[in-house]
């Protein structure tokens, strides 16, 4: 049995002007120059916390920012104006291996449980992923313990388990939990910023994760 284990932001969804627009309110209610978009997407993967750390420094406000930048997202999640697609091959691709029966899906994400709650319900798949590990639970990426929580709630095996994900925190919390890193192309890190943090892989599209997975 295979465990493909999925991050959300920047791999299956595209939320990067989502992401970068609430940034972009939360430091200013704080009145503070927000970073530059590079800075603000180098940090996607992280837990909160930890991101807004990085972004504003120890002595930052952190956690004020933390919550402004949650209630920004939640502002924003009721305007029409504003949207985070599925990237395109996304929902067809979980759809086909949800179908398979030699695989297991997961989530491992910085996202919040709620934040989960609300894509599984959105896009209509529910029960379709046996673990499910957030930032709620966990320390932040790259920490292995999200993966492990998963290899134990689903008693896969670490050789035949595969971490997706689109940053280099994703690919080292994979190396650091035992198992196989996959990078994809088009989300937030450079092919070799993951190459070089151990991706075993670099996908440029869903046909070829389905492929690579099926193999």
């Amino acid at each position: 049995m295979k465990l493909v284990i999925f991050d959300i932001d920047g791999t299956l969804v595209d939320s990067q002007e989502f992401l970068l627009e609430a940034q972009r309110r939360a430091f200013e209610a704080h009145r503070i120059e927000p970073p530059s978009r590079e800075t603000s997407l180098s940090i996607v993967g992280l837990s909160l916390r930890e991101a807004f750390t990085v972004l504003a420094g120890e002595q930052g406000p952190v956690d004020s920012l933390a919550q402004a930048y949650r209630d920004a997202w939640k502002t924003m999640r009721g305007d029409p104006a504003f949207d985070d697609p599925l990237y395109p091959g996304a929902s067809g691709a979980v759809a086909a291996l949800a179908k398979r029966d030699n695989v297991l899906l997961g989530i491992a994400t910085g996202k919040s449980r709620n934040g989960v709650a609300h894509l599984l319900d959105r896009c209509g798949w529910e029960g379709w992923f046996s673990t499910v590990q957030t930032s709620d639970e966990h320390p932040s990426k790259p920490a292995p313990g999200m993966i492990l929580a998963a290899l134990s709630e689903t008693g896969a095996a670490p050789a035949s388990t595969y971490m997706i994900g689109d940053t280099t925190y994703d690919m080292e919390m994979a190396c650091a939990a035992g198992v196989h890193p996959i990078g994809v192309a088009w989300g937030y890190h450079a092919r070799a910023e993951l190459r070089d943090a151990g991706a075993e892989w670099i996908v440029s599209n869903f046909d070829e994760l389905l492929q690579l997975i099926e193999t």
